[in-house]
């Protein structure tokens, strides 16, 4: 995954607020990636509605 690909959010692993939570099966852009803990690897994802918040890597896939 690169900066600037469209993602769709298709999981969420933990639990999370209803703002986040709201962005299941929606589709973002990729603005940064973000380290997890320590050994993962994150990405911040900006939405249509300037809303934006950090994925799993397997939280997320791509958009062709």
């Amino acid at each position: 995954m690169e900066i600037g690909q469209k993602v769709k959010v298709y999981r969420l692993r933990d639990r999370v607020s209803g703002d986040i939570a709201q962005r299941l099966g929606k589709v973002g852009t990729i603005k940064e990636y973000k380290m997890t803990d320590g050994s993962g690897v994150g990405v911040k994802v900006e939405f249509e509605d300037n809303f934006s918040t950090w994925f799993f890597e397997d939280e997320v896939k791509l958009v062709q």
